[in-house]
Formats: structure tokens, C-alpha cells, sequence
């Protein structure tokens, strides 16, 4: 990407990098932030290859693009669960021939590479589909605050498992906190906090403004925090994929946060005869549901709580929708539509 030498002035808002005309004006420019979901990228029914996650990848394209060619501004962020469980699996495996990397790194180098397989997919979907768009990668910081309860809880599950036996040696070894996963095994848990402030938003914002599509915040970004000198440092945890969007969106100014996931709709009462799927509902009522206890932390939940908080702080609506439904979501067709009151 051509960035400016000191004294020069960038090109205006709005402007196609590519050369000096505005890219099309259609949708008014809105923009939205997409948060992919797991299941766009590895499927659990299939062998977690390089070349089955490119494959789900290119799948996964068809709502984006159709955004892209109505003129949406965008950011894309993605989850990396499976990712980086492998990224620590190659260094558990390596442990004693390889240097150790900590969480972040590993958040960052997946990162970097689920980023690339998004960003050369989806450029060469707009190459073939005549799309004059361009595409960037930014690995993105989270700010965390070292105040935030969580990090004194740990209940992110990472890594593989281990008898109960190893569980305790590591614990001691190492230092990990470990816990034992629904009956399957001992795995080691990681603080989840909650995202602050994103370090890169503002260049995240110069980039969308420009017409650029950002992948961002994958994984939910690298969690840092400010040290008594006020600069960053990194810290091994793991935030969640659609709060780090949320807070994204927040940051630059976007009209539309549209999480993606393997479910059409929301529901209440789910697995019940009771069972209602939510089409348009406000903010408030589903303020109301999750204090009800619709959502389980470890499912809806925090799609639904990054939900709130993005209207709360100025959003315009929150679209939760399977892959196939995210354009016909954003014209009002289709998933959970969710508004401020």
C-alpha cells in the first residue's frame, strides 16, 4: 500500500487508492463491520487442512462481495479458535528443540496468516467479479484494562488435553491455571477480558475511509495493556472475536456491525417448544433476554452482548445471521435485526 512521505498530503476521503476518482457512492457510503464466525474458515466436519480453510474461505465470500459492490465501507474480523490451538499444539510439540511463544505471538502469527488466506481470496473474487476494490490485512492491538476482574479468573479454554496427572505437573511447572473441560480432559485456561480501546483504530478508520477493505481484529486482536511508562505490552489472554468488533465499530464510526455465525436467527427459549426466532427487536429487549438467561456464555452470549454494547455506544443496527443470509440481512430481508429503542 502507497502510504504518505512526510509533508504530503493523502489523497482526500473517499478516493480509490488505485487512482484519483471516488469509489461509487451507491449504499451512501454506510459502513459495516463483518465478523466472521469459525465456521467460515474450519468446519468441524472436516480435516483442518490449509487447503480445505482456503476453500471455506472463498465459500464464505458471497455476502461480503455483494457489500463491496453496493459500495459498503468495510472491515472484516474473524475468529481463530481452531487455529490457534493448533499454533500452540506445533509449539507444545516443539517444546525443547524451539523457542516457546507466548499467546500473543500466536494470536498475531494467526493473525497474519488467516488474514492473508481472506484478503487473496477475497481480492481475487473482486479481480474476477470486476470489483474495483483493494484489500489489507492490519494485525490489530487490543487495549486491555489490568483492573478488569477476568484477568484474576481464568476461563478461556486453550490448547489440547491432558490427564490429571500432567495437568498438575504443568500447573506447577509452568505456571498454568487448569481446568478440567466437561469430562473430556484437563486443558489449560487463559483470562477472556473485556476490549477497551483498539490501538490501530484510527489508522483502521483512515484505511475504511479511503474506500479500503481492513481485515481487522482477528481473533480478537492481541491483547495489550499500558505499563507505568505508558507503553504497551502484551499480555496472554484471549478476547472475544465479536467484542473486539464491537469495539471496533465503535471506534470508526461504523453504521452496521453484522456478526456472522451457523444459525439464520437468534432465538429465545431455544430447544423448547417454547422456541421464538427473533426477527427486528430493540436494543432493550434484548438487554432483557440476556438477563434472562437466553444466552449461554459459552454460545450466543457474547454475540448478544456485543450486540448491546455496540448500540449502546452509538451503533445503528447489529445483524446476527448464518454466512449465506449476510447481504439479504443488511437490506432487511433476512436474521436478526437488532435497533436501538
Amino acid at each position: 500500500m502507497t502510504t504518505a512521505r512526510a509533508g504530503e498530503n493523502p489523497r482526500p476521503a473517499g478516493m480509490n487508492c488505485n487512482e484519483d476518482r471516488p469509489i461509487r457512492q451507491t449504499a451512501a457510503n454506510r459502513t459495516a463491520v463483518v465478523a466472521l464466525g469459525g465456521n467460515a474458515i474450519t468446519r468441524p466436519d472436516q480435516e483442518d487442512t490449509i487447503a480445505n480453510q482456503f476453500a471455506n474461505t472463498r465459500k464464505s465470500l458471497d455476502g461480503i462481495v455483494d457489500l463491496a459492490r453496493d459500495g459498503f465501507n468495510l472491515v472484516i474480523s474473524h475468529g481463530n479458535g481452531p487455529q490457534v490451538g493448533n499454533a500452540l499444539l506445533r509449539v507444545e510439540l516443539a517444546r525443547g528443540r524451539a523457542p516457546i511463544l507466548p499467546l500473543g505471538v500466536l494470536v498475531a502469527d494467526t493473525e497474519g496468516g488467516m488474514g492473508y488466506m481472506i484478503e487473496q481470496s477475497l481480492q481475487n473474487r473482486l479481480r474476477s467479479e470486476k470489483i474495483d476494490r483493494r484489500v489489507v490485512t492490519l494485525i490489530t492491538q487490543m487495549l486491555i484494562d489490568m483492573n478488569d476482574p477476568a484477568l484474576q479468573n481464568p476461563t478461556k479454554f486453550i490448547g489440547q488435553f491432558y490427564t490429571e496427572e500432567e495437568a498438575r505437573r504443568f500447573a506447577k511447572e509452568r505456571g498454568w491455571t487448569m481446568k478440567q473441560d466437561a469430562q473430556r480432559g484437563w486443558r489449560r485456561v487463559v483470562p477472556s477480558p473485556k476490549p477497551t480501546a483498539v490501538v490501530n483504530g484510527e489508522t483502521i478508520r483512515e484505511l475504511v475511509a479511503r474506500g479500503i477493505i481492513v481485515i481487522a481484529a482477528g481473533g480478537g486482536g492481541i491483547p495489550v495493556y499500558l505499563d507505568g511508562r505508558g507503553y504497551y505490552e502484551g499480555f496472554d489472554a484471549v478476547i472475544d472475536k465479536d467484542l473486539a468488533s464491537a469495539v471496533l465499530a465503535n471506534e470508526i464510526g461504523a453504521d452496521i456491525l453484522c456478526i456472522l455465525t451457523a444459525v439464520d436467527h437468534v432465538a429465545v427459549a431455544f430447544g423448547t417448544p417454547q422456541e421464538k426466532k427473533l426477527e427486528e427487536v430493540t436494543v432493550t429487549r434484548m438487554r432483557q433476554y440476556l438477563r434472562e438467561g437466553h444466552f449461554p456464555p459459552g454460545s450466543m452470549g457474547p454475540k448478544v452482548e456485543a450486540a448491546v454494547k455496540f448500540i449502546e455506544h452509538g451503533g445503528k443496527l447489529v445483524i446476527i445471521t448464518s454466512l449465506e443470509n449476510a447481504h439479504a440481512a443488511v437490506h432487511g430481508q433476512a436474521g436478526t435485526r437488532i435497533r436501538p429503542d
